[in-house]
């Protein structure tokens, strides 16, 4: 009968777990149990099974995610793989259509260099990257770097950053265009839309064409000038004999589109400011949607992705098309994806480098790809998390957790394990029976064959200092035991503001008392301090236990019952980057 129990409580852990996983870590008795019973495991009082049932399924769902990913893996391994391979087909992205249309799919990236690409811009960036790895196409990077507005400033570094994410991504491109270097193609073609009048010089000034013009839907007076008039006016602007807001090239749609974004769309427009690449040698700067119309045509584009936010651009690209003649490409939309809690503007970021701040680009706060990188999150990890989305229209909000609990399970396998402590409180251990007292934790609980690291406690006159958290402290009763992780079982006898005295009580965890409160500590006096880089920016002062200067520069490692954080400096001092819990 024990036996039949057992393999009961297997049958019931394995459902549980597996419908967990399915549920965001929360399994359903009701399913589980009926599961069980499908089994034919009948023989047993429904009622007993019920409650069994039921206490499985409230363990399964107080472990975390990755914690029941690792208990499936280890009874069901088969079971395991069957939920990956589910997952992975219904977030399967879908195919690209007409593909069949062309000798070979192309794609582009057009980021605007105003700064590095940041966590928003990754779905782009990796939608790209996996299909054009999926049909063999080619993956163009367009820097759309036209003059931007005053607030959307092009930053010289910005095209390298833009380059060392998509490389720490893992994304490889096949040929690299900047739109700066392209602007007699727009000329060309402004020049041609002029002569099929479908294009016309307005001299009205911006605010004039809105309230008079186009919210009224009447065509503005320049409208309808003579193709010559027009030409003339064209050369002038391009002769800069016009200043900025004068005067611009306008596109002949309709001032009765119900949208009026759609009402004859800015095409061309004067520009004085300096460009970070070209100087002052143009004066006359496209708009963003315009030059994909021309650009996506000229480099053989075959597949847009973007946002649906972004449909407006796509309608300027088809007019523009079709009164050219070309071929149209296939636009391919998304929905928005929201960071819970997180606030993403490079403008924004930009400004507050200018201040100081922020510490460059890789401050946490930036959220840009290079301070992610900084962090110790692994590209593979933000992959994962932007396909899990798939390609939906549904606008989705994305808790940064997910990308945690993704890159957790990346990187814990691999994250050596090291006491410290960041506001520490005093702990003077008395009556300890022996003079030397060595700590000895596994390197990583995970991979036992890694060995042990040893910490070791100076002992005098039967006390000892250490350093505890100043939260466990506060959270500790008069007269309760506690354990100092790895070292000994001590009783709380004093409390003071930041300190307190405790007695020895044993050193093996088998003396301690049932559920004992576990806590890191590390040596008063024999430790060695280090910063910390919080994810709001704040800078921590830490204590840790001496090997951690064993700790390799770029190296991931876990500050027991504190968190993970990424290696980034040990020279001059030991500082580390916060990664997440």
């Amino acid at each position: 009968m024990a036996k039949k129990v057992d393999e009961l409580e297997k049958l019931i852990k394995k459902n549980a777990l597996f419908n967990a996983l399915k549920h965001k870590g929360k399994a359903a008795a009701k399913f589980v149990m009926k599961k069980v019973v499908s089994k034919g495991k009948t023989e047993i009082d429904p009622r007993k099974i019920l409650q069994l049932v039921q206490k499985i399924v409230d363990e399964v769902n107080e472990m975390t995610i990755d914690q029941q990913r690792e208990e499936l893996e280890k009874i069901d391994p088969e079971l395991f793989s069957k939920l990956v391979e589910k997952r992975k087909e219904e977030k399967k992205l879908p195919e690209l259509p007409n593909v069949e249309k062309y000798s070979r799919v192309v794609m582009r990236l057009a980021p605007f260099p105003s700064g590095p690409l940041h966590i928003g811009n990754a779905r782009m960036v990796i939608l790209n990257d996996e299909y054009v790895k999926r049909y063999k196409g080619s993956l163009l990077l367009v820097f759309d770097d036209t003059i931007g507005s005053q607030e959307k400033v092009l930053l010289p570094e910005a095209y390298d950053l833009i380059k060392e994410g998509l490389q720490w991504l893992g994304v490889k491109w096949h040929k690299e265009v900047y739109k700066s270097d392209r602007l007699p193609l727009f000329y060309q073609v402004t020049k041609e839309l002029i002569e099929k009048n479908a294009a016309y010089i307005c001299l009205c000034p911006k605010k004039v064409f809105r309230e008079k013009y186009k919210l009224k839907r009447r065509n503005c007076p320049h409208r309808d000038a003579s193709v010559e008039k027009n030409m003339e006016l064209w050369n002038e602007m391009l002769e800069g004999k016009f200043r900025e807001g004068e005067a611009v090239a306008r596109l002949k749609t309709s001032m009765q589109q119900k949208d009026p974004a759609l009402r004859d769309p800015v095409l061309m427009r004067v520009s004085e400011k300096e460009h970070p690449r070209v100087g002052s040698k143009y004066i006359v700067w496209p708009l963003l949607e315009f030059s994909w119309a021309v650009d996506d045509h000229y480099l053989g584009i075959t597949h847009i992705l973007r946002g649906k936010d972004l449909i407006k651009e796509d309608k300027i690209e088809s007019f523009v098309w079709k009164i050219m003649n070309w071929e149209e490409a296939e636009f391919i939309h998304y929905g928005m994806i929201k960071f819970r809690g997180l606030k993403l503007s490079k403008t924004e970021a930009r400004k507050m480098i200018e201040k100081g701040v922020y510490m460059g680009w890789y401050d946490p706060r930036t959220w840009s790809l290079q301070s992610l990188m900084m962090r110790g999150i692994k590209p593979e990890a933000i992959r994962e998390a932007i396909l899990s989305l798939g390609l939906s229209l549904t606008d989705v909000e994305y808790s940064p957790e997910n990308l945690y609990a993704i890159n957790r399970r990346l990187i814990d396998p691999h994250s050596q394990r090291f006491f410290a402590v960041s506001k520490p409180a005093t702990l003077l251990v008395k009556n300890i029976p022996q003079e030397k007292v060595e700590a000895q934790p596994l390197i990583n609980p995970s991979k036992p064959e890694l060995g042990k690291r040893k910490i070791k406690v100076k002992v005098k006159d039967g006390k000892v200092k250490l350093l505890i958290e100043k939260r466990d402290l506060e959270g500790t009763k008069p007269n309760e035991t506690i354990r100092l992780k790895d070292l000994m079982n001590v009783s709380i006898k004093e409390k003071g503001i930041g300190h307190a005295t405790a007695t020895f009580h044993s050193f093996s965890i088998d003396a301690a008392p049932k559920n004992i409160k576990k806590i890191s500590w590390v040596p008063a006096t024999q430790n060695i301090k280090f910063k910390l880089i919080n994810v709001d920016g704040e800078t921590i002062e830490c204590y840790g236990e001496k090997n951690i200067e064993k700790a390799e520069k770029g190296q991931t490692v876990q500050f027991e019952r504190f968190c993970f954080a990424k290696l980034v400096e040990k020279e001059s001092e030991i500082k580390f980057f916060f990664t997440h819990l």
